[in-house]
């Protein structure tokens, strides 16, 4: 099943609620660049692959936007290493 995240352009965040518990991946942006700050998701509904969902959607985001991406949480950082699909947006 994949959650419904919803982008918060104002606050700069992806989100997504499971089972009561939010699940976030904040970033900012500045000049076209998309730099990730941080990925949460509560040890509550973790192991469910909404990390993974968070950045994936972010990063799609960030395509279809035109923007770069620097990933400086260290979740983002490993979940693009597993994924060379995404090295086109690195900045």
């Amino acid at each position: 099943m994949t959650p419904e995240i919803q982008h918060d352009r104002a606050a700069h965040r992806f989100e997504t609620r499971v089972e009561g518990s939010l699940c976030e991946l904040d970033y900012r942006l500045a000049g076209g660049v998309m730099t990730i700050t941080h990925t949460g998701v509560p040890e509550a509904v973790g192991g469910r692959g909404l990390a993974g969902a968070l950045v994936r959607t972010a990063l799609d985001t960030a395509r279809a936007e035109g923007w770069k991406v620097v990933p400086a949480c260290s979740y983002a950082i490993a979940w693009m290493q597993r994924h060379p699909e995404y090295d086109d947006l690195r900045a």
